[in-house]
């Protein structure tokens, strides 16, 4: 395995960086997307950042790796699971 090839792949096996809930990203509910990421982040005992950065890491992480291959109504729903995440964190 290249690591610069498949880095993004690696990251999402061996991160200990937030338990995320299975299947967090597949939801069609942006707030809810968010209230997950925000309850991951808080409960995390491993992170390194506020609760705020470390959410909002994990969801642009998966945005940026899904890259082209993101359906355009699928990054619209992650989109606004941004903007009701800094809603959640009163941001």
């Amino acid at each position: 395995m290249s690591a610069k090839k498949n880095w993004s792949g690696y990251v999402t096996t061996h991160s200990f960086s937030l338990d995320l809930e299975e299947g967090v990203f597949t939801g069609d509910d942006p707030e809810r997307i968010a209230l997950s990421l925000k309850q991951s982040a808080e409960d995390s005992l491993r992170r390194k950042a506020s609760p705020l950065q470390s959410a909002m890491s994990m969801l642009n992480f998966y945005i940026n790796r899904a890259g082209k291959n993101l359906k355009p109504e699928r990054r619209m729903i992650l989109e606004q699971a941004r903007v009701e995440l800094r809603k959640a964190f009163q941001r």
